[in-house]
């Protein structure tokens, strides 16, 4: 079910890791190598991604290399939105991404890109078509944040949220579709340019949206889908139900899960953008959701199982019992 492994989403932005707690960034380093060791270890086949960095900075991920950890995955990725929170103009996309190829020789991943219709749909239409002009043909990968809207009454996954003022108001207007369902004027550009262009969508715990988008998904032609599967959510009741329906809901997509977002009770602080107080913890995760939905291919020769199928077999992951309220 899965074809790829991105470790953590945004490891130098705030809003995703705490650079207070890790400011050298040691601790992820160490605990990105665990984890893509960890998801190797359970299928060597699987294309290890480090997190898409954001900002953009090739500093950034020359420091990873620094630390060895471009050893120990396959590709790496970025995410730009020049239209809404960066400081550079879209324009410029083929120089960000001479400047990662400076950096490293691994295949790069434009693994979120996107514009929000904050001002007008006809900004993202025109961004999409500029988008596409800029980067295909120059990346391994490029996949468009996101398919829907962010509901009003959810809160976007940033540090400082309403203080942010209008940049935070923007993660709610990322869509192609509103909150609603229904179609913004990018719906039918974004079509002419699939399969080529994935979609990244974040799907929340036992989110009512998964079965829509799936229609949605394969209406528009997308067969790459980033979406991810949360450490954190892995501590609630029930989480490996929703995670296996959302899993089986994504089964005719070719797709890049990102493993992130530290459960409170198993932080440095508590908070899911922590340095985890036992990185293994968060590689035992990564190995655990591998060898549930991206299992070593068995033999040839050997009796075809699911990967449902083949979880009494697992071998047994150690999890911390988390905290009664």
């Amino acid at each position: 079910m899965i074809e790829a492994a991105m470790i953590w989403n945004e490891p130098n932005n705030k809003s995703h890791w705490d650079p207070e707690i890790d400011p050298d960034w040691s601790c992820f380093a160490n605990m990105a190598k665990l984890a893509a060791d960890a998801i190797q270890d359970v299928n060597p086949r699987l294309t290890r991604v480090l997190g898409g960095i954001s900002p953009i900075d090739p500093g950034f991920l020359d420091l990873m290399k620094t630390y060895g950890v471009l050893d120990h995955v396959d590709a790496v990725a970025a995410h730009g939105f020049p239209l809404d929170w960066n400081l550079w103009q879209i324009h410029e996309w083929p120089q960000k991404i001479e400047e990662l190829r400076s950096v490293t020789d691994l295949p790069i991943w434009i693994s979120e890109v996107g514009v929000s219709t904050f001002g007008a749909e006809e900004v993202q239409l025109w961004g999409l078509k500029r988008t596409a002009e800029l980067l295909k043909g120059r990346v391994d990968r490029i996949q468009w944040y996101s398919l829907y809207d962010l509901p009003r009454a959810w809160p976007a996954t940033t540090r400082h949220r309403e203080a942010e003022g209008s940049s935070y108001y923007r993660h709610f207007y990322m869509g192609l579709l509103r909150e609603d369902g229904a179609p913004k004027l990018a719906l039918e550009e974004f079509a002419r340019h699939t399969p080529e262009i994935g979609l990244v969508q974040w799907f929340h715990f036992e989110d009512p949206r998964l079965d829509d988008a799936v229609r949605w998904m394969k209406r528009l032609g997308v067969t790459y889908l980033r979406t991810g599967l949360s450490w954190a959510d892995r501590f609630r009741p029930g989480a490996l139900a929703w995670f296996d329906r959302q899993m089986q809901a994504l089964e005719d997509f070719d797709v890049t899960v990102t493993f992130c977002f530290t459960p409170e009770h198993r932080g440095l602080a508590p908070h899911h953008t922590s340095a985890p107080t036992v990185p293994e913890e968060f590689a035992a995760f990564c190995a655990e959701m591998t060898e549930r939905y991206a299992p070593r291919a068995p033999s040839v020769g050997a009796r075809h199982q699911s990967p449902v199928s083949v979880r009494p077999a697992m071998r047994s992951m150690s999890f911390p019992t988390q905290p009664r309220e």
